[in-house]
Parts: C-alpha cells; structure tokens; sequence
C-alpha cells in the first residue's frame, strides 16, 4: 500500500492544510482553509438546517476543521450536535502539531480543534455540552451506516483522485441514513457529481463557491 504521507502548507487566508503524497491532493484550498470550510460546510450546510439538535455525518474528518467550526457554531448558537465523523487515515501528532490552527483559528475554536484532534477513536467524546464526537477510522466504502442523520458534510478527496467514494452506491448508501429534509454539501460541482447525487433522489441546488471556486452543491432528501 502507497503511505499517505503528508507536507504542511499555509493558504492565503492565513490557515494551514496539509498535501497527501498518496492522493496527490490538498486537505483544503489553497485559497484559505478557514474560508473554505466556513463558506461550504458552516454556511451553505449547517446554517441551512433546523432544529434543536443536529445529527452530522462528516466523510472525511482530515484535518478537523470542519468538526472545529461546528462545534463552535454549535455553542454560539446554543444547539446540540452529534457529530460523527469518518477518516480512513488519521493524522498522527508530527502533522497535528504542523498546522497552525491552535493559532490561526479565533475565539474558541482553537481550543476546541485541538480537543477533537486529540480525543479518541472508536468512542462517543463529550467534548462540549453541544458537541458530542464519535470518531472512527475505517474505509467508507466498507462502512455501513447504523444511525441517520440531518446532515452530511462530504469532504472526501476529489472525484478524479478519490472516485471510488463519489459513486452512486456511495451516495445512496448515504441517502438511505438521512431524515427527510436533510442536506448534504459538498466541494466539488462536477457533472459526474451531480448525476450520481439526482440519480439516488437528491435534489439538487448549485451554489457560489468560496474564493477560487466557482461553484459548490447542496442535496437535499426531500421525503
């Protein structure tokens, strides 16, 4: 097996990502991490779902950003998330320890982003009144869901350097664990993309990327 082996990078926005050897890929854009994840995740995703408590299913935990902003956005707002998030490949403490989110990330986001890059595997992690986090390390692929959800953030490597998980068996086994009116959001807009998610019953809406990027999707499961 090819390790994944990993460099540290700074974007424009001040943040760090990380470069897979493996994936030939980013964590994030190059553009800004922070913007990034905001723009997508918090913005077109979470802030677009209702309800008292939110149950999350992120594909692709990375770096952990994404659970750090929601876990933010979750105590700002006084709502409880259940957090459950997937990585095939867990950053070990050498690559935690580069990127600069303890001080780059504001209020307590940084705080919050360490807890849940160095909280444990395989169990249920209170990591704040609003945040519980399950993290597990498995191939998507070979998961089978055991619980639904109201939200998905996908954030797997791209469709040409990761196809295996933006298929159309991939995305309906997600559909079939969603509630009716959830959402699942994602980076990449690509034609491919959107065939696989209208063909398993989402529906569809382009929105307007973040900085360097024209385009990202948002599916809803309407029933």
């Amino acid at each position: 097996m090819i390790q994944n082996q990993l460099s540290h990078i700074n974007t424009d926005d001040g943040t760090s990502t990380l470069y897979s050897s493996k994936y030939k890929a980013h964590y994030h854009s190059l553009y800004g991490s922070f913007t990034e994840s905001k723009h997508i995740f918090i913005d077109a995703g979470l802030a677009h779902v209702g309800g008292e408590e939110i149950s999350i299913l992120e594909v692709g935990l990375g770096t952990g950003l994404n659970a750090a902003l929601t876990a933010q956005w979750a105590i700002a707002n006084s709502k409880k998330i259940n957090y459950h998030a997937i990585e095939l490949y867990p950053l070990g403490p050498e690559h935690i320890k580069q990127l600069n989110f303890s001080q780059s990330l504001k209020g307590n986001a940084s705080a919050l982003w360490e807890q849940i890059c160095y909280a444990n595997w395989e169990t249920e992690q209170q990591i704040d009144e609003h945040f519980c986090l399950l993290k597990q390390s498995i191939d998507f692929t070979q998961w089978q869901p055991n619980r639904m959800y109201n939200l998905v953030y996908f954030d797997a490597f791209a469709p040409d350097d990761q196809p295996e998980m933006w298929t159309v068996e991939e995305f309906k086994k997600i559909y079939n664990a969603l509630l009716p009116q959830s959402v699942l959001v994602t980076y990449s807009a690509k034609g491919i993309v959107k065939r696989a998610l209208s063909e398993v019953g989402f529906t569809i809406k382009r929105l307007e990327g973040p900085t360097g990027k024209k385009h990202i999707l948002r599916a809803t499961k309407s029933n």
